[in-house]
C-alpha cells in the first residue's frame, strides 16, 4: 500500500483552490499579478484610440470608450515611477480594473494569463522592491526565481496621483 499517492492528489487540489490572478509584465524587468476579482477585461488597442487630456500628469495618457464607457487610461510603470513602456508602440495592452465604481485602463507591456496563488504564498514587500512601490501593493510572490509583485487595485484607484486631478 502506498500512502504517497492520495497526498500529493490532495496537494494538487489545495493549489487548484488558490485565488486567481492575471499575470503580466509591468515593464521589461518587472512581473506582477492582479486579483482577477478586479479585471473586467485584457485588450490590445491602437495608440490612436486614446484621446490625451491636457495638465494631466505624465502618467495618465487619457481617455478611452470602452463597452460605451468613458475609461481613463494610466500608464501604470510610469505612475509607479518604473522604467516606461516604449513609446514606440503602436498599440497598447491595457487591463481594465473595476473597484465599486471606479473603472481604470492600465496600460502593461504584455498580458501573460492567469495563474492561482495560495494567500499564504504572498509575502511582504518590504525589503524586496522599492519603497516606493509598497503601497500600491499587497505584497509579493517569489516563484521560481521570479519575484511577482501583487497589486492591490484598491490602492490604485485610490492613488493621489489620479485623486488630485
Amino acid at each position: 500500500m502506498n500512502s504517497s499517492k492520495p497526498t500529493l492528489a490532495l496537494q494538487s487540489k489545495d493549489r487548484n483552490r488558490g485565488e486567481g490572478y492575471l499575470k503580466f509584465q509591468l515593464n521589461r524587468g518587472t512581473a506582477a499579478v492582479l486579483p482577477v476579482k478586479y479585471t473586467q477585461e485584457a485588450i490590445v488597442v491602437p495608440v490612436e484610440s486614446i484621446t490625451s487630456m491636457p495638465n494631466m500628469p505624465s502618467c495618465i495618457l487619457g481617455l478611452m470608450n470602452w463597452r460605451s464607457r468613458i475609461v481613463w487610461i494610466i500608464d501604470l510603470p510610469r505612475m509607479f515611477n518604473l522604467e516606461s513602456l516604449d513609446q514606440q508602440f503602436r498599440q497598447y495592452n491595457i487591463i481594465i480594473i473595476r473597484v465599486e465604481s471606479v473603472i481604470l485602463g492600465l496600460v502593461v507591456q504584455e498580458v501573460k494569463g492567469t495563474t492561482k496563488f495560495q494567500p499564504e504564498e504572498i509575502c511582504s514587500p518590504i525589503g524586496q522592491v522599492a519603497s516606493s512601490l509598497v503601497p500600491y501593493l499587497c505584497g509579493c510572490i517569489v516563484q521560481q526565481q521570479e519575484i511577482f509583485l501583487v497589486l492591490d487595485a484598491q490602492a490604485i484607484t485610490q492613488s493621489s496621483v489620479l485623486q488630485d486631478n
